[in-house]
């Protein structure tokens, strides 16, 4: 026998019986186990030693120096990635050309492969031991163990996320309100500030704070290119990894809080978007 659907005849979604109850309880459980347990535990532990002892953590210039690292390499990933984004999701949704499946392929690739092979991959290129590598060292630019190591290794992880959540976007919208916009006389530039950015704004800021979240969070791929030096190449998560191998628990705890609070505000922000989105879909 069936199990009988009851539904609200005015919103004509199901109503809620013991499944839809259980179901509730066993996700907010999983949750709350999983999630809001370990978040607050992270806080609980920064602030074990009080509050002025959560804040000297933040004055010793290891720390200074990976919180400046890790929002530099966010200033420059993130807008870089935004540029190749949208430029990527145009040619892909607006546009037929030889190729296209395998640069849908090569733009998920960092989906696919684990960050610290991303990192070897990036070591194997410009490494000392190879030709490219070795030349570069020749005129005094260093790739691997340094910040631009970093930023190459942050860009690659994070290039997907903007191209992939504008794609199916302009895949939707078709290319009718462009074709007007051509036929009425307007060049490319125009069509794309005045035309296309408008429709897919929402969805870019969201892809902006992914992959910005990402951006700082970042740590398989940057641990392999950044040799770990200390107040030179070590980022958030890698400084927090340092702390914690010493045993400095509390200054471990307190800035990987830093982490937690910016992953905090990008869900808010997040949530924002997805709600101005929403009403502007009801429009």
């Amino acid at each position: 026998m069936r199990p009988r659907r009851i539904t609200n005849k005015k919103t004509g979604r199901l109503r809620g019986n013991a499944t839809s109850l259980l179901l509730i309880f066993i996700t907010t459980a999983f949750l709350a186990l999983f999630v809001l347990l370990p978040l607050a535990a992270v806080f609980a532990e920064a602030f074990r030693k009080g509050s002025e002892a959560y804040f000297a953590s933040f004055n010793d210039r290891y720390a200074l120096a990976a919180i400046r690292l890790t929002l530099l390499t966010a200033a420059i990933a993130v807008p870089m990635n935004v540029v190749f984004g949208v430029m990527a999701a145009w040619c892909i949704a607006k546009f037929e050309f030889p190729g296209k499946n395998i640069l849908i392929t090569l733009i998920d690739l960092p989906f696919a492969i684990s960050p610290v092979i991303a990192g070897l991959i990036f070591v194997l290129a410009f490494g000392r031991q190879t030709a490219l590598g070795g030349w570069l060292i020749e005129q005094d630019i260093k790739i691997i163990f340094a910040v631009p190591g970093i930023v190459l290794a942050t860009i690659f992880v994070t290039f997907p996320f903007v191209a992939r959540e504008l794609i199916p976007l302009m895949q939707e919208q078709g290319t009718l309100e462009e074709e007007a916009a051509v036929s009425l006389g307007a060049g490319g530039w125009s069509v794309f500030w005045k035309v296309t950015l408008p429709n897919i704004k929402w969805a870019l800021l969201y892809s902006v704070i992914l992959c910005n979240a990402r951006a700082m969070g970042e740590f398989g791929a940057v641990s392999v290119v950044s040799g770990h030096i200390r107040g030179v190449t070590n980022t958030i998560p890698l400084h927090v990894e340092t702390l914690y191998a010493e045993y400095s628990y509390v200054s471990a705890f307190s800035v990987a809080s830093l982490l937690a609070f910016l992953g905090l505000v990008t869900l808010v922000a997040k949530t924002i978007l997805e709600w101005k989105t929403k009403r502007k879909d009801k429009r």
